[in-house]
C-alpha cells in the first residue's frame, strides 16, 4: 500500500494523547439528557435537563455544540452558533424528541453530514442545513405528540420549512497547520431563492471544571491586542483569532439559575449571554473583556441567493502545557497574517493529503461512486469520535459543591448502575450515533472496530481494550453495555472483533491478542457463570441486541416461573466459543503455552453444539426437523419444553458460529489435533459438528454449529425472497408472517407480524424494530460466516435466490448478499439513494449525500430510526475496501 502524508501521522499518533490526536471534533452532539448529566430523584434523564434548558444550563461532565471541537479531554471547546433573525433562541445544538415525545422512540429533528475526516483530525469537514424561516420547535412537537405508532413520523421537512431550498448550507473545514494550530473555517451559502439575513457566531468556551467543588482552579480568557488570550491549567497557553472584524463578546460558562430555578446567579454573564445579547438585543449579560466563554460575531443584514460569506478562525498554541503531554514547542503568538496564504494553503494542503490517504485505503477497482460511499462513511465514524467522561460513583454520591442526590441512587438492587462504582472513563469513543446514541454500546463499538482498522488500526485496538480494562470491566468479568445500565447484556462480539481488527492490521500484532484474550477469559466465565442456568450449556435471559423480535420481551422475565432457552444465545455463546479458539491457536503457534486453551474452546464449542440438539430431561430440540429451523422453546417448571415457531433471525444465527482452519497451522499444534481425533472416536455423533475438506490445494478443518444437512435448509430459508432475502439485505423477521402470526402459550395469546419499517410496539421504547427491517451489523456476521463457508467448501452449489433456479457457489451467495448491502448507498436510476430516509427529499442538494441510518426498511431499504448512526452501519465501507473479505491463517 502506498504510503500518505497522513498515514506517517498515523504511524506517530498511536493513541488519543499523541500531539496531532490531541484536538479533535470530539464534541458530543447531544449531552442534555443523558444518564451523566442526570442527577433527578426518579432517573428520567430525559425531563431532568431537557433541551429547552440547554442554552441555559452549564453541564457537567461534557459539552455539545454544532461541528464542536475540542481537546482530548474537553477542556477547551470550538463551536459554531447560527441566527436566521427569527428563531427564539441562538442555533447553538440540534434539535430532537425525547424518548416520549416521538412516536416511535427519541429522535432528532435536524439535517447534517459529516463530509470528510482524516484519522489525525488534521482535517474534517462538515455541512449542516439551517432553516431560514423560524426553526418550528413546537410546530414538530405537535405534530409529533398527534401521530401513533402505526404512523410515520412527522418530520422536519413535513413543517415545509425547507421548501423552495430556504436553508442555509453551513461548510464547516477544520485543518491543522500543526498538531496545536488549527484552522476553522466557516461557509454559508444561501441556497433560497431570496435574499436572506444571517448571524454568524463562532464560539470557544471552556467546560465548566471548578463549580462543582472537585478543583477549583479556573481557566481564563481575555481580550488582548484583537486576540482572545487562552490560559489552562492543563492545555497551557493558546491565542484564538478571527479573521476580519467581528464583534466579541465574552460570558461565562454558568447556569442561569435565575431563569432556570428562580434561584440567584454566580455571574451576571451567565452562559445564555450571547443568546441574550444577538436573539434579544440585549448585551447587558455580556462582557468585551474576558470571561469563560467567547463569541465573535459576525452580522449580515442580507445574504444574496446563491451566494455565501465565509469567516475564519485560528487556534494555535503559544506554550502548551507540558502536563498534556504534546510535547511541542512553545509557538510565536498568531499574528495579522494568519489568515492570509498561509491558512489558504494549509486548508488546499491538508485536503490534498486527504485525498492521498484515501486513495491509498480504498482500492482503485472501487469505482468512483463506491469510493465516495466509503469516504463518507470514513468521515461519519471519524465526526463520531467523542469524549466521554464518567466517573460512577463521583456521579452516584454527588459532587461537594451541589445538593446530594438521592441516597437511593447507591442502591445496589434499584440504583442506575450502582454496582459499577469502579468505572471511571475518560477518552475518546466512537459512538453509535452522535446525538440518538451520544454514549458508547459494547456491541456497537465491536462493530465500529472493523471499519476502523482500515484507517486507524491502533484506534481501534485501543476502543476494543479500553472495555476490558479494569476501570472499565467489572471485576466479576462483565463489559459494560451502555450508559443506561452497564448491567445489561449484549452479544459477545468482542472477541471476533479483536480478530477481524488483527486480520486487517496484518495479523502480526500477537501482542494485541494477548492483552485482549487474557481479559476476554474472564468475560467468557462471566458468560459461563451467569447465563446459563441449569448448566445445560443452553442459554437464556437477555435481549441481546435484538430487542422487539420474539414473542416476548426477552430481557423481561416469563410468567408462571418459566423460562426462554434461546437459539440465538446458545448460537452467541457458539460465536464466542469459536472466536476464543480461533484466537488461542493464533497465539499457540508461537507460544506453544496457549495449546491448552485452544483445547478448552474447541471442547466448550462442542458441548454448546450438543446442547442444541438435546436439553433439560425431555430431550426436547431448538431444531425443527419439519420446518428446517431453529427456535427458541420456553421451560416450563416441571421441565416440559415447548418451541417457539417463528423464523427470525434467532434461529439463522447458528449460522454465524463456523471456524476454518488450514491445516498447516494445525500440524503446529499436535495437542488441539490430538483433542481432535479424540473426539471423533468417543462421540462420532458429536464429531458430526466436524467437517473436512478435500480441495486441489488443501485439506481444512472447519467447525460449525450447523451441519451439512441443517444449514442447507437453513440457507434455503436466508436466500427465500419471500422470507429473509430483502433487496438490501437479510430480514430481521421471515416475510411469511405478513399476516399476523398467532399462538397460545400457556393460555396467553401471543402474536407477531412482519413490520419491515419502524416499530409499532412501545417495546425498549419503541425506536427500534427487529421485526422485519435490515441491520447491518447481523447481515455482516452472517456475510462473514458465508465467506468462512465458502473457503472451506468451494465446491459447495447451492440456489440463490431460493426458487430461482439459478445455481452457485456459497462465494457467489455472498457477493450477492454484499451487492445488496452495499447498492442501499448506491444511487439508483433516479439519482436516489435507497437507504436515504424517505423524508429527505430528492434533487441535486440532496442526492450527492450519503445517510447512514440506523437500520433499513425491509422491503425498500429506506433509512430508519437514527439518521447519522454510521457506528456499525460504516461496516459497508469495509465492504467496499476488502469486497471479498480477509482471510489469515
Amino acid at each position: 500500500m502506498t504510503q500518505s502524508a497522513e498515514h506517517a501521522r498515523i504511524a506517530a499518533s498511536p493513541t488519543d494523547d499523541s500531539p496531532w490526536k490531541l484536538w479533535g471534533p470530539y464534541v458530543s452532539g447531544r449531552q442534555w439528557g443523558t444518564v451523566r448529566e442526570d442527577y433527578s430523584a426518579d432517573g428520567d434523564a430525559w425531563a431532568y435537563l431537557p433541551f429547552d434548558q440547554a442554552h441555559r444550563r452549564s453541564y457537567r461532565w461534557g459539552e455539545d455544540g454544532l461541528a464542536g471541537l475540542c481537546d482530548r479531554f474537553g477542556f477547551f471547546n470550538l463551536g459554531v452558533a447560527l441566527w436566521n433573525g427569527h428563531d427564539d433562541r441562538l442555533k447553538e445544538r440540534f434539535f430532537g424528541l425525547t424518548n416520549a415525545q416521538g412516536n416511535h422512540g427519541e429522535d432528532v429533528k435536524e439535517v447534517w453530514w459529516p463530509i470528510d475526516a482524516t484519522p489525525t483530525h488534521s482535517y474534517a469537514t462538515w455541512l449542516y442545513r439551517y432553516p431560514q424561516a423560524a426553526f418550528p420547535y413546537a410546530d414538530l412537537l405537535a405534530g409529533s405528540a398527534s401521530r401513533g405508532r402505526l404512523d410515520p413520523e412527522y418530520e422536519l421537512t413535513d413543517t415545509g420549512v425547507l421548501e423552495d431550498n430556504r436553508f442555509f448550507d453551513v461548510h464547516v473545514t477544520y485543518a491543522k497547520a500543526g498538531p496545536m494550530d488549527i484552522g476553522m473555517e466557516i461557509r454559508v451559502t444561501n441556497q433560497g431563492p431570496d435574499a436572506a439575513p444571517l448571524d454568524l457566531m463562532p464560539q470557544g468556551w471552556f467546560r465548566n471544571t471548578w463549580a462543582w467543588g472537585r478543583d477549583d482552579r479556573k481557566p481564563t480568557m481575555e481580550l488582548r491586542g484583537g486576540a482572545v488570550d487562552i490560559s489552562h491549567a492543563w492545555l497551557g497557553s493558546y491565542q484564538l483569532i478571527a479573521d476580519g472584524d467581528p464583534r466579541i463578546l465574552f460570558c461565562d460558562n454558568e447556569s442561569n439559575n435565575e431563569r432556570l430555578f428562580g434561584s440567584a446567579n454566580v455571574t451576571d454573564c451567565p452562559t445564555d449571554g450571547l443568546d441574550d445579547a444577538i436573539v434579544h438585543g440585549d448585551t447587558s449579560h455580556v462582557r468585551a473583556d474576558a470571561g469563560t466563554k467567547v463569541g465573535f460575531w459576525w452580522h449580515y443584514d442580507s445574504v444574496p441567493a446563491g451566494e455565501s460569506v465565509t469567516v475564519r478562525l485560528r487556534l494555535r498554541g503559544v506554550s502548551p502545557a507540558a502536563a498534556n503531554g504534546a510535547g511541542v514547542a512553545p509557538m510565536e503568538a498568531a499574528t495579522g497574517d494568519a489568515f492570509g496564504e498561509d491558512f489558504t494553503g494549509v486548508v488546499e494542503h491538508r485536503r490534498g493529503e486527504a485525498d492521498d490517504f484515501y486513495d491509498a485505503v480504498i482500492p482503485e477497482s472501487a469505482g468512483d461512486q463506491d469510493k465516495h460511499i466509503a469516504r463518507r462513511a470514513f468521515a461519519g465514524l471519524l465526526w463520531g469520535k467523542q469524549l466521554f467522561r464518567y466517573s460512577v460513583n463521583e456521579w452516584l454520591e454527588g459532587d461537594p459543591g451541589e445538593p446530594a442526590p438521592p441516597a437511593d441512587r447507591r442502591d445496589r438492587h434499584s440504583g442506575r448502575n450502582a454496582t459499577w462504582t469502579h468505572f471511571d472513563v475518560a477518552d475518546i469513543i466512537s459512538m453509535p450515533d452522535s446525538w440518538e446514541y451520544p454514549w458508547f454500546a459494547s456491541w456497537d463499538l465491536a462493530f465500529h472496530t472493523v471499519p476502523l482498522a482500515e484507517i486507524d488500526p491502533a484506534f481501534a485496538k485501543s476502543q476494543l481494550e479500553l472495555m476490558c480494562r479494569e476501570w472499565a470491566q467489572h471485576p466479576n468479568g462483565q463489559l459494560p453495555a451502555y450508559e443506561w445500565n452497564f448491567n445489561d447484556v449484549n452479544p459477545p462480539v468482542h472477541a471476533w472483533a479483536a480478530w477481524q481488527v488483527f486480520t486487517i492490521d496484518g495479523g502480526r500484532d500477537h501482542e494485541f491478542l494477548v492483552r485482549i484474550f487474557s481479559k476476554l477469559l474472564l468475560n467468557f466465565s462471566w458468560w459461563i457463570n451467569r447465563k446459563d442456568a441449569d448448566g445445560s450449556y443452553l442459554f437464556e435471559g437477555g435481549f441481546l441486541g435484538m430487542d422487539n423480535i420474539g414473542l416476548f420481551d426477552r430481557s423481561q422475565p416469563l410468567p408462571n416461573g418459566m423460562r426462554l432457552e434461546q437459539s440465538d444465545a446458545t448460537s452467541w455463546m457458539a460465536f464466542y466459543s469459536l472466536s476464543m479458539l480461533r484466537i488461542a491457536v493464533e497465539l499457540a503457534r508461537t507460544k506453544p503455552g496457549w495449546d491448552s486453551t485452544a483445547r478448552t474452546f474447541f471442547e466448550y464449542f462442542l458441548r454448546l453444539a450438543g446442547a442444541m440438539d438435546n436439553f433439560g430431561h425431555q430431550g426436547i430440540s431448538l431444531w425443527s426437523q419439519e420446518d428446517g429451523f431453529y427456535y427458541d422453546a420456553i421451560v416450563r417448571p416441571d421441565g416440559t419444553s415447548e418451541q417457539l415457531p417463528v423464523r427470525s433471525l434467532v434461529g439463522l444465527l447458528p449460522l454465524i458460529a463456523v471456524e476454518t482452519v488450514h491445516p498447516a497451522v494445525l500440524d503446529e499444534l499436535p495437542g488441539l489435533i490430538s483433542e481432535v481425533q479424540w473426539v471423533s472416536r468417543r462421540d462420532p455423533q458429536l464429531a458430526d459438528v466436524l467437517m473436512h475438506h478435500e480441495s486441489t490445494d488443501d485439506q481444512r478443518i472447519t467447525m460449525t454449529l450447523v451441519g451439512k444437512e441443517r444449514r442447507a435448509r437453513l440457507l434455503g430459508h436466508l436466500l427465500d425472497e419471500s422470507e429473509f432475502l430483502g433487496p438490501h439485505g437479510i430480514r430481521s423477521l421471515s416475510a411469511a408472517y405478513r399476516e399476523q402470526f398467532t399462538m397460545d402459550v400457556d393460555g396467553a395469546n401471543l402474536s407477531i407480524r412482519y413490520n419491515p419499517a419502524e416499530s409499532d410496539t412501545a417495546l425498549f421504547g419503541g425506536n427500534s424494530n427487529w421485526r422485519g427491517p435490515i441491520w447491518f451489523p447481523v447481515n455482516f456476521l452472517l456475510l462473514d460466516a458465508l465467506r468462512t463457508l465458502a473457503v472451506a467448501n468451494p465446491q459447495a452449489r447451492l440456489e440463490c435466490p431460493t426458487g430461482s433456479g439459478h445455481e452457485g457457489s456459497i462465494a457467489d451467495a455472498a457477493a450477492d448478499l454484499t451487492g445488496r448491502m452495499v447498492d442501499l448507498f448506491r444511487p439508483g436510476v433516479d439519482g436516489r439513494r435507497p437507504g436515504t430516509p424517505r423524508w429527505y427529499p430528492s434533487g441535486p442538494l440532496w442526492d450527492e449525500h450519503v445517510t447512514f441510518c440506523e437500520y433499513f426498511d425491509g422491503d425498500n431499504g429506506a433509512g430508519l430510526g437514527a439518521t447519522h448512526q454510521t457506528g456499525w452501519t460504516a461496516l459497508v465501507a469495509h465492504l467496499i475496501c476488502a469486497p471479498h473479505g480477509r482471510m489469515f491463517s
